[in-house]
């Protein structure tokens, strides 16, 4: 039984285990946004832990947005400092950016090498669930708990196999009807200079007869 449970628990890590990004984003003037992307199925939770140095007032201004490809914000949080967690539920199946941009207060010169460090750590689906929470809640054993993730997790990575699946099935769809119309306009356009190169000759020939020169 011990092994098991020791089996499970190095499974449920391992599947768990999200290393944090370590970013260092300089402040200047007119900043250009720093976007990490990810990606989320639909209806799934996400959270978004933030820890940065530095604080309000110390002459940079460190701004968030979330946002994902097809246009739906999630989150935009003006001057963040100290430790930010972030949770919310997807609307479609997309890629999601998370950019921030460090803006140099004006009362500071262009020349002060200010950089604000982050360490972001995103966590989404079975990971993003608060399992002490659904033990306490369900009475769950730590090895009932383990299984639920790693169920919750296989069904997730299912999940996206299915979409990647219909996805490249969209693509071939649309691949074989881009090749079906670039066939019949190769085939119109071969049959068009035919036809204008008959026209030609013929032109040519009442011409000349025209001139007597034929």
């Amino acid at each position: 039984m011990r092994s098991i449970s020791t089996l499970l628990f190095i499974i449920s890590t391992f599947i768990s285990l999200v290393s944090a990004l370590q970013l260092a984003i300089p402040a200047t003037t007119n900043p250009d946004p720093f976007c990490i992307r990810d990606f989320v199925q639909e209806e799934q939770m996400v959270v978004v832990n933030i820890k940065t140095n530095g604080n309000s007032g110390d002459g940079q201004r460190l701004d968030l947005r979330i946002v994902d490809s097809l246009g739906n914000e999630y989150r935009r949080k003006n001057d963040i400092a100290g430790s930010v967690k972030i949770g919310f539920t997807s609307h479609n199946s997309a890629a999601f950016d998370i950019c921030f941009t460090n803006q140099l207060e004006r009362k500071w010169s262009k020349n002060t090498n200010f950089v604000r460090e982050i360490e972001l750590d995103v966590e989404s689906g079975a990971a993003a669930r608060d399992w002490n929470a659904v033990q306490a809640a369900e009475k769950l054993k730590p090895v009932e708990v383990d299984l639920r993730r790693i169920e919750e997790t296989t069904y997730e990575i299912s999940g996206e196999l299915q979409y990647l699946k219909a996805r490249e099935e969209r693509m071939r769809d649309t691949n074989e009807s881009t090749n079906s119309r670039v066939k019949w306009f190769s085939i119109l356009v071969i049959t068009s200079l035919v036809g204008l190169g008959a026209w030609q000759v013929q032109y040519l020939r009442h011409y000349f007869k025209v001139k007597h020169i034929i």
